[in-house]
């Protein structure tokens, strides 16, 4: 249903490997990102919407796609002022997206302001450490920490005050899954299939890895969307997170 709230792991048996993939409609046109969703169509079960999207077609777009029953993910990030990101939260909670992004880094009131505003019509996810990060960058901007401790104080400070989960790199997953247990969304990005370019991303995994950490949702954008057959991609993936899964 539109504006479904999405799950955490561990999932219902009825939600399979196909419900946790999220495509990432990374494009800068309307008609570019219909296309790509009339390609793929049902072979995956969200489609993200991000920064490069929004701006340039606005919520237009992200109704359209709500009203057509897909599920989508509004990845802003939002990083401002508490009552700033709590009327953006109300906002896209109007739009009926089914999960939205605010940066951990925001600190604990813009984290609650958002949850409050959330109430409950939409998965609030923490961005912890970007995947473009590695120590090095964390170090220029002043934090000390390595990357997985960052991410496990950033994650503590989520699930602290009420978000639904986070979005960390597959590198890290597991470690967040044996120290904050089952009960909460562990969304990757940054994913690859095996032989993949990285691309701009410096911590990544592939599909099968990810679900294995425990990964409730992955996102994959370039090898399925620049692929010559999209849903062919899309359905690639899904198998392979569909053996990840009964090994897990």
């Amino acid at each position: 249903m539109p504006g479904e709230i999405l799950a955490a792991r561990p999932l219902p048996a009825s939600i399979g490997a196909r419900e946790r993939l999220v495509v990432a409609l990374d494009v800068s046109r309307a008609d570019t990102a219909r296309e790509l969703v009339d390609r793929i169509g049902e072979a995956a079960g969200v489609y993200k919407i991000g920064l490069q999207l929004f701006t340039a077609e606005g919520p237009r777009l992200v109704q359209e796609l709500v009203g057509s029953g897909r599920k989508v993910f509004l990845d802003l990030k939002l990083h401002d002022i508490p009552n700033t990101v709590s009327h953006a939260v109300k906002s896209a909670a109007a739009l009926g997206v089914s999960m939205l992004t605010v940066h951990a880094a925001g600190g604990s009131d813009v984290l609650r302001a958002a949850v409050e505003a959330a109430d409950g019509r939409l998965s609030l996810l923490a961005v912890t450490v970007l995947t473009s990060f590695s120590d090095s960058d964390l170090r220029e901007i002043g934090v000390r920490d390595t990357t997985p401790d960052q991410v496990l104080r950033l994650t503590a400070l989520a699930q602290e005050t009420g978000c639904a989960g986070i979005v960390t790199s597959p590198r890290e997953t597991a470690l967040v899954r044996k120290s904050f247990g089952p009960g909460l969304i562990i969304v990757n990005p940054g994913m690859r299939p095996a032989g993949a370019s990285k691309d701009d991303q410096e911590r990544t995994a592939t599909p099968a890895e990810a679900i294995r950490a425990g990964a409730s949702y992955i996102v994959v954008g370039r090898p399925i969307t620049k692929a010559d057959d999209p849903a062919k991609a899309a359905r690639e993936i899904v198998l392979e997170m569909e053996r990840a899964l009964l090994k897990s």
